[in-house]
């Protein structure tokens, strides 16, 4: 059974994936080396035949750099300037702060948009894909308006990636999709009155749904203890730098306790603050076009997988 599903699966993804390989941009040096070797020799295409002698050396190399900078650059990433939305972008802002996803996605801690220096931004993401870069070069073209910016940032028609799904047991469903950004989202308690074309398996009383798709699609940042941690939207943020954008928009969660970072950060950035937070040169998105901070790596392209599985259990109580 198990080999059935796992052929099926295959099935299902095989015309998205068809061995296309992407350029990815790694930030080394700061990513423990067993990392470091892992991800060139597991994930990249060929890793197999990596020298592993030279990419020590490499990785030490750009560690030396980094307790370099952590020297010449110490505070750099502290008091970022956030600048106000112009007035005449005030209308794209207030669509977003009226969206409904923005007010379900941000509603933890005080929130607002401004202006942000991609360059000054604390960054966790280890990896970029370049393939972003040329999607938003078609569609932006070489010299993209305020407003394209803007939306392309801070997206309010919410666009849903394609997404394939199958049943693989009665109580298994599964689904694949090109964005890694697919995730589950939420429960629910439905009347039948509010699901429509559904055929009747007796009487419902109920309809429990489970409630997959993708996040808010915002870029945004956290700002705490006097620094701006870029939190979502590192692929565009990039994209737009690498076309010589140098500010952007972006949604910023304001967090005053390291309680409150727990509720509104990334596993990264919660497992490990001090080291965006409190390290004298923390990892920042200008080291994503620094060649002695990253390299390329081709990597073959890769699904995002999400497995939703459920259980029922019926059991005898007593009247109360």
């Amino acid at each position: 059974m198990r080999e059935a599903t796992h052929l099926e699966i295959s099935r299902l993804v095989g015309e998205e994936t068809n061995r296309a390989v992407d350029e990815c941009v790694y930030l080394i040096g700061r990513p423990p080396l067993n990392d470091f070797r892992h991800f060139m020799t597991a994930v990249a295409e060929n890793g197999h035949r990596a020298d592993e002698r030279r990419l020590i050396e490499e990785w030490r190399a750009a560690a030396a750099y980094i307790a370099e900078l952590r020297r010449q650059e110490a505070g750099i990433a502290d008091n970022p300037t956030i600048e106000p939305v112009p007035r005449r972008l005030e209308a794209l802002r207030d669509r977003v702060l009226e969206d409904p996803v923005f007010r379900h996605a941000f509603q933890v801690v005080p929130t607002d948009i401004g202006f942000v220096e991609l360059d000054r931004l604390v960054v966790w993401q280890k990896t970029v894909n370049r393939s972003h870069l040329d999607l938003l070069k078609q569609r932006l073209g070489p010299s993209p308006t305020e407003e394209e910016i803007f939306e392309t940032c801070l997206p309010f028609d919410h666009p849903t990636p394609p997404v394939k799904w199958m049943q693989t047991h009665r109580d298994t469903f599964v689904l694949v999709s090109p964005s890694n950004d697919l995730r589950f989202l939420d429960s629910v308690f439905l009347d039948p009155s509010q699901v429509v074309g559904r055929p009747p398996a007796g009487a419902a009383a109920g309809i429990i749904g489970l409630v997959v798709g993708f996040g808010s699609n915002f870029l945004n940042a956290v700002h705490a203890e006097n620094r701006l941690v870029l939190v979502n939207g590192t692929h565009r943020a990039y994209s737009l730098r690498s076309m010589g954008v140098t500010h952007a928009p972006c949604i910023i969660q304001h967090v005053s306790t390291r309680e409150e970072l727990q509720a509104a950060a990334t596993s990264d950035l919660r497992a490990n603050p001090d080291s965006y937070l409190r390290h004298p040169r923390p990892p920042m998105f200008r080291d994503y076009f620094d060649p002695k901070l990253s390299t390329i790596v081709p990597v073959e392209r890769r699904l995002q997988q999400l497995t939703v599985k459920f259980s029922v259990d019926a059991s005898d109580l007593p009247a109360m």
